[in-house]
């Protein structure tokens, strides 16, 4: 378990993290190949309810239906090895944005920033409208009406399909318009962009695990070790404070002070 943990923290080579526990290569590589599975199977832990693992879209869904909680929805890429020439498929890791070879994925948090969800990895060419639809986030907004989430410009379309539970940052208006229009554009795109910053953190947190910032082995291992890492994040962010038992900690250490 211990290896496997330092290797996806660090992003070491399996033959240098056997060479720190004084073990052979083989060893450490055949302790992930048993324990990474178990990791990425776990799912993702609930805020408040020990126990109780989120492992798909629909359990995500369902637990905001029944909390009331309004999600936050990002894409995430990171940046991968370019396939061999010749190979069918070649272009469809080559991200629009970002000009590199990623793969993406998207992440689900609350409004507090604790990890819901992270999954549905596909190539870097794909657009999140596109993954929208092929991930079936359209088809759960569906089923569960009752259920708002915030996004980013990427899932524009999701939001005219779902105007009443969607929220997208506001489209700018055109350069004639008048000024007080675009001081409504300004102030509406802020509100909007610090409710949704939340989610912008825990893929920042994510990234702190080294593969998840480049990831440089087999590209068929990236979805399982993404999962992994996920899983481990979301365990240290569903016992993260809320913001109102942080500030009644704070209120109780300053009274303890005084």
């Amino acid at each position: 378990m211990l290896v496997t943990l330092v290797h996806p923290r660090t992003g070491l080579p399996h033959a240098a993290v056997a060479e720190l526990y004084g073990t052979a290569r083989s060893t450490i590589s055949r302790a992930i190949g048993e324990i990474r599975p178990l990791l990425a199977a776990r799912g993702f832990a609930v805020p408040d309810r020990p126990g109780i693992r989120l492992r798909t879209l629909a359990d995500v869904f369902a637990y905001a239906e029944a909390e009331g909680i309004r999600l936050r929805i990002d894409g995430a890429e990171t940046q991968v090895r370019r396939p061999k020439a010749g190979q069918p498929g070649r272009r469809a890791f080559v991200s629009g944005k970002r000009k590199q070879n990623t793969i993406k994925t998207t992440t689900v948090s609350d409004g507090q920033g604790r990890l819901l969800w992270s999954g549905a990895n596909r190539p870097g060419r794909m657009h999140d409208q596109t993954a929208a639809r092929t991930e079936g986030i359209a088809e759960q907004f569906r089923l569960h009406p009752v259920v708002k989430a915030e996004v980013d410009e990427g899932y524009r379309g999701l939001a005219n399909a779902f105007p009443g539970q969607v929220s997208a940052p506001p489209k700018k208006p055109k350069d004639d318009a008048p000024p007080g229009e675009h001081y409504a554009w300004q102030e509406m795109r802020r509100r909007q962009s610090s409710a949704r910053i939340c989610v912008e953190h825990t893929n920042a947190e994510l990234r702190q695990w080294r593969p998840l910032q480049r990831y440089t082995t087999r590209r068929e291992d990236y979805a399982e070790t993404h999962r992994a890492i996920a899983s481990l994040v979301s365990d240290s962010s569903a016992h993260r404070p809320t913001r109102r038992k942080l500030s009644t900690t704070l209120v109780l250490v300053r009274r303890d002070a005084l």
